[in-house]
Formats: C-alpha cells, structure tokens, sequence
C-alpha cells in the first residue's frame, strides 16, 4: 500500500481505495467490487462524506434489535473485509452473533481468504465456508443463495453491508430483520431492509459498535421501544431531503462564486 500523506485533501478516501486494491491484490477482492465501491463514493459526495441524522437513527435502531435479537448474523464479503474486518469482529463479539462468508463471486480461494483476514482479527469461527453446512435460500440465483444452517439459514436478524437488492429482499420474505449499510438511499437494498444506514461502511461500523455499548445498559423494553419506534421508509425519505437541501444550497454557493 502506498504512503499517503494525512494531509492530502482526499486522504481517507484514497486510504479506502488503498485498502481495496490491496485485497484485490491479495485475491479476496473482486474487480466488481472496485467498481461498486466507486459508485457508492459517488453518493457519499452527495452526503458530504460524513454521517448524518438519518443515518444516526438507523444506527441507533440497529443497535437496538442487534442486542435484542435471539440469533444475529453477520454476513461478510470481499468489500467488507477489506474495509472493517476488525469492526466486524468487535461487533459480533458484542452482541454474539455468527460471522458469515457470503460472495456474489464466490470461489474457494475467497472463501479462505476472507476467513484468513477475519480471523487475524481474532474471529474464533467464520461460517459459510464449503465444508460447512451450506444449503440455499429459494428466489435468489446467484452464488448468495448458499447459507450456512447455523448462520444466515436460521438467523433471525442478518446485518448484510454492501449488499445485493435481491438477497435483501429474499431474506425478509423468510420473516427475517435486513440490517443494510448502503450509500445509495435508493437501491432495492436499502428500500427491502428493515433498517438502512445509509453511509460510508468505514464511519458506519465503529457507530454501530459505538452505540451497540452504550446501549447495552439498557433493558429489552427500552430497547424494543426503540426498534418499534423507528421507520425505515421515513428514515430514507429524511436522507433524500438531506441531499436535495446540501444539493440546493451547493448550488447557491456554485451561483454566487460565478
């Protein structure tokens, strides 16, 4: 990975590019992943690059239902684990979850690779892997359809960052809490989840964590009360609003410097 200077204007986004292209590099990343990456940058400069409300009250709620759910689990590909395999790790120890390799692009030399990452961060067990015991989710045809049967199979809440629209929607049609991290506030991901946070994975995740602990003194009805409170779809409407207002007020700025 290149030296960058803490500096330079760009500098954590070219230390996310960096981190990526290493587990490209290193055969755990896709080329399609880049590319993905990319696009949701773009909608991250719609945002500012910075969390904002919307997103903190979906944080918040996924907090909530993480702590109270009875068997969560953390679906994981190539992307994530170059970004935040630490954060990963942090959180599913916090609130006992299973950790799951799960690849749209899935080849076994991934599979292992991703595991080899996950666990120098110290996960203990990486489900989802071939020797497992996989089986597949019915309406999904791409490789995501292969499920461990003691992870995502019988999970009753699957934190999915950086996923596909179509597993988002297959897994609430098995009854199952959709937790996305997704930039682009309307993709079919972030519109089948029951929760959305919609921002950069890389700020998301140690919030999560963050508010995972300090939520953790709290009672199950506080924290029902707080997962029933929230509103998926008023939550993305909020995000939208954000980015037509920043957009408005960009342009009065970009109108007076002309």
């Amino acid at each position: 990975m290149i030296e960058i200077s803490p500096n330079h204007p760009r500098y954590w986004s070219l230390v996310i590019r960096e981190r990526l292209v290493k587990g490209f590099e290193e055969g755990y990343v896709v080329p399609q992943g880049l590319i993905a990456h990319g696009r949701g940058e773009c909608f991250d400069y719609l945002l500012g690059e910075v969390t904002i409300p919307p997103a903190l009250k979906a944080i918040r709620a996924a907090a909530a239902t993480l702590l109270i759910s009875k068997y969560p689990v953390i679906s994981v590909n190539g992307n994530a684990a170059a970004l935040v395999p630490g954060e990963i790790v942090r959180l599913a120890k916090l609130v006992g979850a299973k950790i799951e390799v799960n690849l749209f692009h899935r080849t076994r030399s991934r599979e292992l690779k991703i595991v080899e990452v996950l666990r120098s961060y110290g996960a203990d067990e990486v489900l989802g892997v071939e020797g497992d015991d996989l089986t597949t989710i019915p309406e999904i045809f791409s490789e995501r359809r292969k499920v461990s049967l003691r992870g995502i199979y019988r999970a009753d809440t699957v934190l999915v960052p950086l996923e596909d629209g179509d597993r988002a929607e297959a897994l609430r049609k098995l009854g199952k809490t959709v937790i996305a991290i997704d930039l682009n506030p309307l993709s079919r991901t972030s519109r089948a989840a029951s929760i959305t946070i919609v921002d950069n994975i890389v700020r998301a995740l140690p919030k999560l964590v963050e508010e995972v602990e300090s939520l953790k003194k709290f009672n199950v009805n506080e924290l029902r009360r707080i997962v029933t409170e929230y509103n998926n779809e008023e939550v993305l409407k909020e995000v939208i609003n954000y980015i037509l207002d920043r957009l408005y007020i960009l342009s009065k700025e970009l109108r007076l410097t002309t």
